[in-house]
């Protein structure tokens, strides 16, 4: 299948083949044609397989330009808005229709006097969309289409009561596409009554990471882990690296003392300002960095292409999270590599993350590498698969739960 046969107008093709797309990816091909014809979408695809222009190329596709803002984007990061919004900038480069991207960390007063010059798509975070809205700088009246973007993590990060706020702020009369790299139960109860006859899309299985990313462990004590970063990048010549850590301060610190090893790498974290954090990752898009440092901020949605490894300095406590790191490498059917050091204390994370994916990750040692203590996970170990949750449209389960009897003294 090429986009063609997916009924986009010449303009958006016309895009679209500058932006370099060959062929539909499959989320592509799936929810193109029924965002076009209004459908309500529930997508759960994996990160870098091309959701993002999934549902902006059917939104651009129904919107009349003028008449104010009739498509709306919600997501729960800055850079994931700036992502969103250069794909649409890139989309609609011959349709003449208008995006933008508003979030907070940045000045309120340029935002709000370009979106009086007009736009037909805007792409928000909540606090910030709802920041505009109280001072009178954007109208969201005549809004047709809402996407809400990585739902799960937005419920994650406690931004579910503004997003239930801007849907109430909405017309009734609206196309709803809910997309997510994971579909979590809790998301699915409290959005289900604002869809209206969804139809689900699931190209991959909830949290299963891309085939094309080559995935192990390194086992490890806690204490040797920076050295053996350190070996691992030196002897594996290793260039455009996201290393994962469990805190601010650790990628600090890991960052510290890297870069006194001779090792070009930078931190990424909620720490920096949004114009420190865009300088760090257009350097290290650009090579002048090497090794990049991040938090899980951009755990999801940072798009940096030819990233050739992920490594898990610090194992994730929610296996969930460790689909969204790996997910920064192997982009749009390229190869890549994920490694993890695992230390002793965080064999029952490795247990979790093998349970989620489904099978377990191959045990690997540094050549030459002299190792202090470390539990090396059992050869004989099995992954048990973690069940999952489909879409079911709101139905109901057919069993009542009985209410439990009080006590005889709470009935007095």
């Amino acid at each position: 299948m090429i986009f063609e046969d997916l009924g986009l107008e010449k303009c958006l093709l016309k895009g679209v083949k500058d932006m370099g797309y060959q062929e539909p990816t499959p989320i592509q091909r799936e929810a193109i044609p029924l965002g076009l014809e209004g459908r309500d979408i529930v997508g759960c695809a994996q990160t870098g397989t091309g959701k993002t222009a999934a549902f902006i190329l059917p939104i651009l596709q129904r919107l009349q330009k003028g008449g104010g803002i009739k498509a709306l984007v919600v997501t729960p990061t800055r850079e994931l808005a700036l992502q969103i919004d250069e794909v649409a900038r890139s989309c609609s480069r011959y349709s003449g229709h208008r995006s933008m991207a508003v979030f907070g960390g940045v000045g309120y007063t340029p935002q709000a006097k370009k979106l009086r010059k007009g736009v037909e798509l805007l792409v928000a975070t909540p606090g910030r969309l709802l920041d505009l809205q109280r001072h009178g700088d954007v109208n969201l009246g005549k809004v047709e289409i809402l996407v809400l973007d990585e739902a799960d993590r937005m419920l994650d990060m406690g931004f579910w009561p503004d997003v239930r706020r801007i849907i109430n702020l909405l017309p009734e009369q609206r196309q709803n596409l809910l997309f997510s790299a994971t579909m979590s139960p809790k998301v699915l109860s409290v959005i289900g009554s604002a869809l209206t006859r969804p139809a689900r899309i699931e190209v991959e299985r909830s949290a299963t990471p891309v085939d094309t990313v080559d995935q192990s462990v390194f086992p490890v004590s806690s204490m040797q882990k920076t050295e053996l970063l350190v070996e691992l990048i030196r002897k594996r010549d290793l260039d455009k690296v996201l290393v994962f850590t469990r805190t601010k301060y650790r990628a600090d610190r890991l960052c510290r003392n890297i870069k006194r090893k001779g090792i070009k790498a930078a931190p990424i974290h909620s720490n920096l300002s949004q114009s420190q954090r865009q300088r760090t990752l257009d350097g290290f898009k650009k090579g002048n960095i090497r090794i990049l440092v991040a938090t899980d901020i951009v755990a999801r949605g940072i798009d940096v292409v030819n990233i050739s490894h992920v490594i898990n300095y610090d194992m994730p406590s929610d296996a969930e999270v460790y689909v969204h790191r790996i997910g920064r490498t192997a982009r749009a059917g390229a190869s890549g590599t994920a490694i993890s050091f695992m230390s002793p204390e965080e064999l029952s994370e490795l247990s979790s993350v093998e349970g989620l994916i489904g099978s377990t990750l191959r045990c690997e040692d540094m050549e030459d590498f002299v190792y202090a203590h470390r539990v090396i996970p059992s050869p004989e170990r099995e992954a048990k698969k973690i069940s999952r949750m489909v879409y079911n449209g709101g139905a109901k389960s057919g069993r009542r739960r009985r209410r439990p009897r009080r006590p005889a003294a709470a009935r007095a």
